[in-house]
This record gives C-alpha cells, sequence and structure tokens, in this order.
C-alpha cells in the first residue's frame, strides 16, 4: 500500500512536521514535506508543468493509494503552501482514494477551519475523505519531539479507522 503523508507546512521546524513524520512512521508510509520540496507558486500556465518538481510531485501523488494531509491553522485556514500543492494535481491523483485530516493549532485553539477547509477541497478533488478527524493542540506535544500518551492513543485510533477504509478499497 503507497500512502503519502503530506506535511502541509512551510517551517522546517514546528509542530505540524513533528506531527507528519510520527504519523508516517506509524503507517509506514512516504513523507512529503512541503517546506522541502520547491513547487512553483501555481498559475495554471503549461510552463509550469515542465517543472521537474511539479512533474515529481504529480507522479508521486498519481500513485498513492491513500493520503493524510496536515497543516497548521493560519488565520482560519489552510496553510497555502499545502493548498499550493494540492492545485497542481487533478481528481485523478485523488478519486476514491482514502484522506485523513489533520490539524494543528497554534494557540490552544482553532483547527476546525483548517480541516474544514481541507475536507472541501478533498470533495472537490473526489478523495475519499475520511469522517475521523484531529486537531493538535500544543498540549498533544512533548518537548515538541512527540505525543502525549493521550495524543498518541487518540491518533492510533483514527489511524486503525483510516486503515480500515484503505482495506476496503484494496
Amino acid at each position: 500500500m503507497n500512502i503519502i503523508v503530506i506535511s502541509g507546512t512551510p517551517r522546517r521546524t514546528g509542530r505540524t512536521r513533528v506531527a507528519a513524520r510520527l504519523i508516517a512512521e506509524q503507517l509506514g508510509a512516504d513523507l512529503v514535506d512541503l517546506s522541502e520540496l520547491c513547487l512553483p507558486f501555481f498559475n495554471g500556465e503549461k510552463e509550469q508543468e515542465e517543472s521537474p518538481e511539479v512533474q515529481q510531485w504529480k507522479r508521486k501523488a498519481h500513485k498513492a493509494d491513500a493520503f493524510v494531509w496536515l497543516t497548521p491553522e493560519y488565520h482560519n485556514g489552510m496553510s497555502a503552501v499545502l493548498k499550493n500543492a494540492l492545485e497542481f494535481l487533478d481528481a485523478e491523483s485523488f478519486r476514491h482514494k482514502p484522506t485523513l485530516l489533520f490539524s494543528v493549532a497554534g494557540g490552544g485553539k482553532g483547527g476546525i477551519n483548517a480541516l474544514n477547509q481541507m475536507r472541501t477541497i478533498g470533495r472537490g478533488l473526489r478523495a475519499h475523505v475520511v469522517p475521523e478527524q484531529f486537531v493538535f493542540d500544543p498540549h498533544c506535544f512533548v518537548h515538541g519531539q512527540g505525543f502525549t500518551r493521550e495524543a498518541s492513543e487518540k491518533v492510533s485510533k483514527i489511524i486503525c479507522e483510516f486503515n480500515r477504509y484503505i482495506v476496503v478499497k484494496s
């Protein structure tokens, strides 16, 4: 099973990246870190299709069987870097593929608006967005490097449910 976990933060450090890494490890998935992927700003012009980074990103996404999207919430929405990366893809990259959503709140509140925005975009891309979702608040992390026991248990339950969607798809 080819699962891609997308760390949708432009920051090279931070809780979104930590959560994405831990979830990718738990799933045995490939981690795509958007802070390291140098995609141009999407403008819809054909010249962008020739970019090696864009071609590689499109190939990788098209080959995936399932996705996990993670984003920090910025100004009541998902990160621009995640939205930009998704703009390069079409519905065939996501059609009927299980997609799990997580957001990371900065100040102890928030995260739901980013989840709702990702859910809407997932629907537009024909992804099979699973109902379970989770907001990581700052208290879900231990020293910024791992999950608390409670957060780890919640993530494990959500991943267990996600795996059911993957099995059904297969």
